[in-house]
């Protein structure tokens, strides 16, 4: 077992080269804690990838055709999205400042050293360690008058439901959509957060970055990766969505997992 191995940490692999990919994850085999729960082969994957998984750290390939990883985290912190803690993987040296400046904790030279590994690797779980004893609070949306109705546009027609009705909502590309058990449409609110402030904070919670639950319509929790879970909600596809890390310890003590 690694030394001070505690925990599951998850990660993500993204390189172009096949070759590459399967070679770190061979190499990660040997990190008993470390858990690649997905991997991706360019930049557009990787910012999708973090974005859905929210792992605790990515190994990320400096040079990749159309947008490189030093664009995934520049695109991300557009995105304001929580970062990661990220491992660049270069053949370069030359990249490691930038590798620095850009606040990713370590760069790995190809080919990868099993040695040098294991020192990364130590470093990213003290890291991670540290970060978990203080994690940090989730920024708490302007408190407003609380809604008993919401509008839901679906094709031509603008309908009010009531906010009960609301199975879950998500955010894509700044358009919220609302799911009830019977229709899906879009909502009049611009973010998750607006549309939080405006519901009762003990019915209406925000799981995901992207994803904002009615708790009273969860029909499964589901295990997933180590230490994590997906809810299947009661809308007509019965969609499965994951819980972020952040949130898991409020879902277990929620329902005494």
């Amino acid at each position: 077992m690694p030394e001070g191995a505690t925990s599951a940490i998850s990660a993500i692999v993204v390189d172009d080269e096949q070759l590459a990919r399967d070679e770190l994850a061979f190499l990660l085999k040997d990190f008993a804690d470390v858990e690649i729960v997905a991997t991706g082969k360019n930049g557009l994957e990787a910012v999708r990838l973090i974005e859905d998984l929210e792992p605790d750290l990515v190994f990320l390939d400096v040079q990749m055709p159309g947008l490189d990883g030093l664009g995934v985290i520049a695109k991300l912190r557009e995105k304001n999205v929580p970062l990661p803690h990220f491992i660049l993987a270069t053949a370069f040296d030359q990249y490691a400042v930038d590798a620095f400046r850009l606040e990713a904790m370590d760069y790995l030279l190809k080919p990868i050293e099993k040695d040098r590994l294991e020192m990364t690797v130590a470093r990213a779980r003290r890291a991670i360690r540290e970060k978990a004893k203080s994690p940090p609070v989730e920024a708490a949306a302007r408190p407003g008058p609380q809604r008993t109705k919401l509008l839901v546009r679906t094709g031509s027609r603008s309908l009010i439901i009531d906010a009960q009705e609301m199975v879950y909502a998500t955010i894509d590309d700044g358009l919220i959509t609302l799911v009830t058990t019977t229709l899906e449409g879009q909502s009049n609110y611009r973010t998750i957060e607006e549309l939080q402030s405006s519901l009762d904070p003990e019915t209406f919670w925000r799981v995901h970055r992207s994803y904002l639950v009615n708790i009273n319509r969860i029909r499964e929790v589901i295990p997933w990766f180590k230490s994590s879970y997906q809810l299947k909600m009661d809308d007509k596809k019965q969609t499965e969505i994951p819980v972020s890390r952040a949130q898991t310890k409020r879902l277990r003590a929620l329902l005494k997992l």
